[in-house]
């Protein structure tokens, strides 16, 4: 393989570097998910070499894989993987939303490298489990916090800030979907917005008068002498160029500790939570409807949306028909 210093991933063998190329061209994953993979991989990458070459495996961060050798990957059997995922849980995170993307990780990959390559002749990978998943609900903010922290967008870029909150919490993007909207993605005659999404998937979304009047607001004031690349970016920065993921994390830090609203426990991706459960409890949203709004590819991740609060369940138990029966002996 042709090697570059400036190439990304340059750091990891050319067995992996080509399995993040695969499932970036080819199966259409997002930078982010790709980039998941690497943290992973080159962690295992790391673990296995420092076992095979007794080295310190509490000191991984400081182990050059340029010596890697490959054939150890067709050494490895389950029990290796389930040793690796304890040393995760041990040295790195009990969580098991943390151990699970591990998991994934490695059952990805050892798939690439039984079935698409041919590299190894079975996939020890095949039987590894999953960490039980606990069902959380989502946080989200109520309909009158939702308020609150639009009252309280302020400042020079309050045109900028107010639009991106608006749209929020009304089409309940992912934070790298609103950062990514082009202006060339909205049509004001239809109010309508084209999404890229995960895995490049591409959605229609419908703006409300609200969204429309919002953005409109905002192209009066914004930026005109942006960063050439960034022409088309709908949300600006202070520095002309398109508005980061990080940047945005920080305004809502900012927005929620002016709305008094708890910064340590909320982020942008809460507000998608937040635009999901009001659009299902309050403004009576299917869930078929709701799915296809927030470019859920299975109906069962959407549900998690629908959670139901504890007045919710009264409601049901009162409403019983069974709840007025006189069961008083009558005798």
């Amino acid at each position: 393989m042709l090697k570059n210093k400036k190439t990304p991933y340059s750091d990891v063998p050319d067995i992996l570097r080509t399995y993040l190329n695969y499932m970036s061209v080819i199966k259409g994953r997002s930078d982010n998910t790709v980039k998941e993979y690497y943290y992973d991989l080159r962690m295992f990458f790391k673990y296995i070499h420092a076992v095979s070459n007794d080295l310190d495996i509490l000191n991984l961060d400081k182990i050059d894989l340029v010596n890697f050798d490959e054939n150890i990957l067709k050494q490895t059997t389950l029990n290796d993987l389930y040793e690796f995922m304890t040393y995760v849980n041990n040295f790195k995170s009990s969580n098991d939303s943390y151990k699970a993307r591990k998991v994934s990780s490695l059952r990805s990959f050892y798939n690439y490298l039984s079935t698409k390559i041919n590299f190894i002749d079975s996939n020890p990978a095949i039987n590894l489990d999953t960490p039980k998943l606990k069902k959380r609900l989502p946080r989200f903010l109520t309909l009158e916090e939702s308020v609150n922290l639009l009252k309280s967008i302020d400042g020079k870029f309050k045109e900028r800030d107010v639009a991106i909150f608006v749209i929020f919490l009304n089409c309940g993007l992912r934070l790298s979907e609103l950062v990514g909207i082009n202006i060339s993605n909205i049509n004001f005659n239809k109010k309508t917005l084209r999404i890229i999404g995960k895995g490049n998937k591409e959605r229609i979304v419908f703006l409300n008068d609200v969204c429309i009047k919002a953005i409109k607001s905002y192209m009066n004031v914004r930026p005109t002498d942006v960063n050439s690349t960034d022409k088309d970016a709908l949300f600006i920065s202070n520095k002309n160029r398109r508005i980061s993921n990080r940047m945005v994390e920080l305004l809502a830090k900012k927005y929620f500790k002016a709305a008094n609203i708890d910064e340590s426990r909320f982020s942008p991706h809460k507000l998608r939570h937040t635009a999901a459960t009001i659009m299902y409890k309050e403004g009576n949203v299917d869930i078929k409807t709701l799915q296809e709004i927030l470019g859920h590819v299975s109906i069962s991740t959407t549900q998690i949306y629908t959670h139901i609060n504890d007045s919710d369940m009264k409601k049901a138990a009162d409403n019983n028909p069974l709840n007025s029966l006189d069961l008083s002996d009558n005798t």
